[in-house]
């Protein structure tokens, strides 16, 4: 049996964030592109994320389900994910003309862009599966 404490929370590798270049438009003064920060989350994080993308839809009778929106998820898990640039931030919200930061994301990148970024965001925080693997379990 191995030693327990290579689970204690002091032990284990902590958040990891990484350096991304999402697209090639945004280019610093020496014309480089510049690189977003990506940063990995906890299962508590991505929780608050889904659970943000849940409403609750009046059925039949009066009775309630729940129905998750797999495109709000997956907005909110990847603005939970980026650091850098910070998308909260109301004078980049106001350059595009958007107010929150998911519809920021959407407004500010390509579609291959957006769907680039989606995937890094899902490999950093350990998701294994592709997109509608995921899209399907969301919806359940």
């Amino acid at each position: 049996m191995s030693d327990l404490t290579v689970f204690f929370a002091q032990n284990v590798i902590g958040e990891v964030t990484e350096d991304y270049v999402v697209s090639e438009r945004f280019k610093d003064k020496e014309g480089k592109p510049v690189p977003w920060q990506l940063r990995s989350m906890t299962e508590a994080e991505n929780e608050d994320c889904r659970k943000a993308a849940t409403r609750r839809i009046k059925g039949k009778n009066g009775s309630y389900t729940t129905e998750t929106s797999p495109e709000e998820y997956m907005a909110r898990l990847a603005v939970a994910s980026v650091v850098f640039p910070r998308l909260r931030d109301a004078e980049l919200q106001k350059s595009y003309g958007v107010m929150g930061a998911e519809t920021l994301l959407r407004k500010m990148l390509l579609p291959g862009e957006y769907t680039a970024l989606i995937q890094r965001v899902q490999e950093l925080n350990g998701f294994d599966q592709d997109m509608s693997e995921l899209v399907d379990e969301v919806k359940n």
